[in-house]
């Protein structure tokens, strides 16, 4: 057997074959892209959402935390809330401008509705720390004739 020369190949080794190609016709090509758009969220924002610059109970730090705790308790009266939204205001027993309510800081069975008091704790909103936000809010009286809903969405009349 005569040796192989520089650059051929021997008649005894097999050529690995060629990798796939992609199908190129059209049909073929509109269920790949079809395909991988039911694996990805249905959701036209998705890629796009800009982080909430609300402290949430989770986001809040630690020392936010702790500070808020150790401060003193006040009593409000729900102005409003909105479950789908996630937040809401207080108005203060005290006067003063409304307090906002994000839904993660809102303690017990029900979600609050118009008209429920409340007692809370505040914690300012960063980055300037000029605004307040309720935390560890608690209904103390729920509002007479309304519809009361749990956070696992059986309904009560109070």
């Amino acid at each position: 057997m005569a040796n192989p020369v520089r650059g051929e190949r021997s008649a005894m080794s097999s050529a690995p074959p060629p990798p796939p190609q992609p199908p190129t016709h059209q049909a073929s090509v509109g269920l790949l892209d079809t395909q991988r758009a039911r694996d990805r969220s249905p959701s036209p924002l998705r890629g796009n959402v800009v982080p909430s610059p609300l402290p949430t109970r989770r986001t809040r730090t630690f020392s936010a935390t702790v500070r808020a705790s150790q401060g003193p308790v006040y009593k409000g009266v729900c102005k409003c809330f909105c479950r789908s939204k996630g937040h809401g205001f207080i108005t203060p027993a005290d006067g003063g401008p409304d307090i906002f309510l994000h839904i993660s800081d809102v303690e017990g069975e029900y979600v609050p509705v118009e008209g429920d008091e409340v007692t809370y704790k505040m914690c300012s909103i960063p980055p300037k720390n000029e605004k307040l936000q309720a935390v560890e809010v608690v209904i103390t009286h729920l509002a007479p004739g309304t519809k009361h809903e749990t956070w696992s969405g059986h309904v009560i009349s109070s």
